[in-house]
């Protein structure tokens, strides 16, 4: 897999600052990091801080759009790729992201990121649009309800890091570790727990339940002194 030049901007200050950014909100949350920590890791003045950036809430949007940036550029690489480098590109992406592992995991229990995770729903909206052609059966859920789970259900991996490495016996940051997920999601994608014939049978009775209670609380409605 071809190697992209590094972005001029992470050469800069700001970058300094956005990085140190990254640091404190992912280990003390957004409400405790302060502008003068991240300004003193970053080696900068409060007063630079504030010239780049203004604001505490502007420098973790300015966060925010720097992982969206990398999550691209991932992106783009995966589609520029043969099917034969999938592998190493499944690995190259958890490494990418590994050193963000805590401000994702910090930011999205706080309910922010929002443009990070809509970001990744989107991308995955497009890779199984590709998919979908391919399939044999219609879907049950439309296209965006499934790549928002199936996103969510990718960034969990990070929110339980810790769980999921010490279940795989190596750090999924590591690259030992991120090859070791790589196998593994390609199993669990590969082989379904459930069969198309089981699926479908699953699916009827969602319908019926759904359907009987409908009825149930339409019927109580009706006659609440029954």
């Amino acid at each position: 897999m071809t190697t992209s030049r590094p972005d001029p901007e992470d050469l800069t200050a700001r970058a300094r600052i956005r990085d140190a950014a990254l640091r404190h909100f992912g280990e003390h949350g957004f409400e405790g990091a302060t502008t003068r920590a991240i300004a003193e890791t970053a080696g900068v003045s409060p007063g630079l801080l504030r010239h780049h950036f203004g604001t505490k809430q502007k420098l973790r949007e300015a966060c925010d759009a720097h992982l969206v940036k990398l999550i691209s550029r991932i992106n783009e690489q995966a589609g520029a790729d043969t099917p034969a480098s999938g592998m190493n590109y499944v690995a190259a992406s958890m490494a990418a992201l590994g050193p963000y592992q805590r401000y994702l995991a910090r930011a999205l229990t706080e309910g922010r990121a929002e443009p990070v995770f809509d970001a990744m729903a989107q991308m995955s909206e497009q890779w199984l649009a590709g998919l979908d052609e391919r399939r044999s059966d219609p879907p049950f859920a439309d296209r965006k309800a499934r790549a928002t789970v199936g996103t969510a259900m990718a960034l969990a991996v990070g929110i339980l890091h810790e769980h999921v490495s010490r279940g795989l016996g190596a750090d999924v940051s590591s690259q030992e570790g991120a090859h070791l997920l790589a196998l593994t999601l390609l199993d669990l994608y590969s082989h379904p727990w459930l069969s198309p014939e089981e699926a479908a049978a699953y699916r009827d009775a969602l319908d019926k339940t759904r359907a009987d209670t409908g009825a149930t609380l339409r019927s109580a409605k009706e006659h609440p002194d029954e």
